[in-house]
């Protein structure tokens, strides 16, 4: 009798499903705070590109574990963690990007003090 390959470890569609709420309501945050900050009316400067670059970064790993948790595929552990890890990447991205924004703002504060 020949033994069947073993089926991969899946997690549960309702636990996909808290995890797609989560990771798209902190894109949604990320993409929010990226709005408002390209919008603000003081002037761009050199610098800023320092924040920018991080912010487009996690934005963009956030989108891509959103759609990587949207597959059903995703139900796969192995993948699920795959799309976890970015999201995580993503997040990271984000806070270093705020706070080089943070940074860079409060940095002309400073000089007069």
């Amino acid at each position: 009798m020949a033994e069947e390959p073993a089926a991969p470890d899946r997690i549960g569609e309702t636990f996909r499903n808290g995890s797609i709420t989560g990771v798209g309501l902190l894109a949604g945050f990320s993409l929010t705070f990226l709005t408002a900050w390209s919008a603000s009316p003081i002037p761009w400067r050199p610098a800023d590109v320092i924040a920018l670059v991080p912010l487009i970064l996690g934005v963009g790993c956030q989108l891509w574990s959103l759609a990587l948790l949207l597959d059903p595929d995703s139900l796969i552990l192995r993948r699920y963690r795959r799309a976890v890890r970015i999201f995580l990447a993503g997040l990271i991205f984000v806070g270093i990007g705020v706070a080089a924004a943070l940074a860079i703002d409060i940095a002309p504060l400073s000089e007069g003090l």
